[in-house]
């Protein structure tokens, strides 16, 4: 029964590219791969011996859950690897969230209609 989650597993990955990682992604995470860490969402950060960096993510591919500590390491920003106990840097940051555009959580501001004087006549 184990071996046939595994099969079903691969398959998964072999064939919905758009959860987690591709199939090449797996293959360069297994043979080169150096796991380095992860972050608060689950994502796993990797490295190789030549020096590229990638990432698995957690559920759906969303570049956007990335923090900014790890895109800083992403990007050759910073050579240190987040700690997560450096996280709460200032009082006054918020937590990091996704996009959320295009989604029932996306922000939608409120629309205040007013008397609205204008100080300038317009064009007729």
């Amino acid at each position: 029964m184990c071996g046939f989650k595994i099969f079903i597993m691969s398959l998964k990955v072999i064939f919905t590219w758009w959860n987690r990682q591709t199939f090449g992604t797996f293959l360069k995470t297994l043979i080169y791969g150096i796991y380095v860490g992860s972050d608060e969402f689950g994502n796993k950060y990797y490295k190789s011996k030549k020096g590229d960096r990638w990432v698995v993510y957690s559920g759906n591919v969303e570049a956007t859950k990335i923090t900014s500590d790890w895109f800083l390491w992403m990007h050759h920003t910073i050579d240190k690897i987040p700690n997560k106990n450096d996280l709460e840097k200032y009082s006054w940051e918020k937590k990091h969230i996704e996009n959320k555009t295009g989604t029932k959580e996306s922000y939608k501001p409120v629309k205040i209609k007013k008397n609205v004087i204008k100080k300038y006549d317009t064009w007729k």
